[in-house]
């Protein structure tokens, strides 16, 4: 009797083994009723900061919004759903009580938690990650992960605060503050990215988010939303839909770029053009277990797999997804190696960093951001890692693929990565 289990055990073993074979992908692409899986996964349009149709709305009612867009498309029963995590850079107050009444107006009951986060552009996928891993240790069974950013109400010199004597006296503290764009210059410097290769790049993302628009690519994620708009020239209040990225411009090439004066230096190569654009928006996504999802008929796009957060030098913020996408996919416990990956969703903060990280992971370009990205339909700070979920399961469905990973620099000297697999 003693040994019955362990021969059950290999018995089990052998056909784990004859199921995925050598092949790493095979483990990874294998399922089981445990599996935390992604069941919907959408996004406002995003505007430009300050202009766009969004400027005059409340990142509290952005996230009402897309949390209401989630309950009508996933059709869940809200009162299933037991946290919501937000992630939010420049929310007013944290966010604590502005995210809560968002939740509460979307339609969630009250006894559904909610909290808010911030991890600075990473900030929408550690909320996402951490509703996988609350579901993954059995603390809730449902719940949602979402990010949002109204740039064009709390954006400015005012959202980095005074720093003590005892921050400002430490180098790698007083460091933290140094704004993004000067030492992303620097970092373009120290490590010879040319400005001809991210000007090309930042063209690239232009032109790939132009065709994916045109084709109607980005359909499937985004669900337009009914604001109020004040019409800066008029001054008139107006109800407006928003159906669209307002960023995504035609005509953009690298020589057109390599007109534009650069922003932080003035033998520079950074600008307007090849950084990501401030913008406005929210996104959401719906997680539980396999088995509960099965149970419920919820259609399953993908699972969650593995995640990373790492640390690097404050002035090489920007080398982030560098040093976390192999962490996570050494984590996806499989031997997963980038060229084993059919999507990279690599946020462009700035098309130095962005060139930079690829280039060193050997990663070939086509496999980046198929649809474009932030530098050419923006990135509202606290969001883009929720968008990118739903970017990047849309397009693996779309093109047939599986394995995907979702990455970000992180300010201050962070960066992030999570894996994930389509069905």
């Amino acid at each position: 009797m003693a040994q019955a289990p362990n021969k059950a055990q290999e018995r089990l073993s052998q056909v784990s083994s004859q199921l995925t074979g050598s092949d790493p992908r095979n483990s990874v692409l294998a399922k089981s009723p445990d599996d935390v899986v992604v069941t919907c996964a959408l996004r406002t349009p995003f505007t430009k900061g300050g202009k766009g149709l969004l400027k005059d709305t409340a990142a509290a009612d952005l996230l009402a919004l897309t949390l209401k867009n989630l309950i009508s498309k996933s059709k869940i029963d809200p009162s299933l759903v037991e946290d919501i995590a937000t992630g939010c850079v420049l929310a007013p107050g944290g966010g604590a009580t502005e995210y809560r009444a968002a939740a509460l107006v979307a339609g969630f009951p009250e006894s559904t938690a909610v909290k808010s986060l911030n991890r600075q552009c990473s900030s929408g996928l550690q909320a996402v990650v951490d509703i996988a891993h609350a579901i993954k240790a059995g603390q809730i069974e449902i719940g949602i992960g979402s990010g949002v950013e109204s740039m064009s109400s709390q954006y400015g010199p005012g959202a980095v605060t005074e720093f003590s004597d005892l921050l400002e006296n430490h180098l790698q503290a007083s460091n933290c503050k140094v704004p993004m764009g000067v030492l992303s210059e620097q970092m373009a410097k120290d490590r010879k990215i040319t400005r001809v290769d991210q000007d090309s790049f930042a063209a690239s993302s232009y032109q790939k988010a132009l065709k994916a628009q045109q084709s109607g690519l980005f359909d499937e994620e985004i669900v337009p939303i009914t604001v109020k708009y004040t019409d800066p020239k008029t001054d008139e209040e107006k109800t407006v839909t928003v159906d669209k990225d307002d960023g995504v411009r035609p005509g953009i090439t690298p020589e057109s770029l390599s007109k534009i004066r650069a922003a932080f230096a003035k033998d520079g190569t950074i600008h307007a053009g090849n950084a990501s654009q401030v913008s406005d928006g929210a996104a959401a996504v719906l997680l539980m277990k396999r088995s509960t999802a099965e149970r419920l008929g919820q259609p399953i796009l993908g699972k969650f797999v593995s995640s990373s957060v790492v640390g690097v030098p404050p002035l090489l913020m920007g080398i982030g997804p560098w040093k976390a996408i192999p962490v996570a996919l050494q984590k996806a416990g499989s031997g997963l190696s980038p060229d084993q990956v059919d999507i990279f969703e690599i946020n462009e903060a700035f098309a130095s960093q962005a060139v930079w990280c690829v280039k060193e992971l050997g990663i070939p370009f086509e496999k980046v951001n198929p649809k474009g990205g932030a530098i050419a339909f923006g990135h509202p700070l606290g969001c883009t890692g929720a968008r990118q979920v739903s970017t990047l399961f849309t397009e693996l469905k779309r093109t047939g693929k599986k394995i995907g990973v979702t990455s970000m620099c992180v300010g201050t000297g962070m960066g992030m990565a999570a894996v994930w697999v389509a069905e």
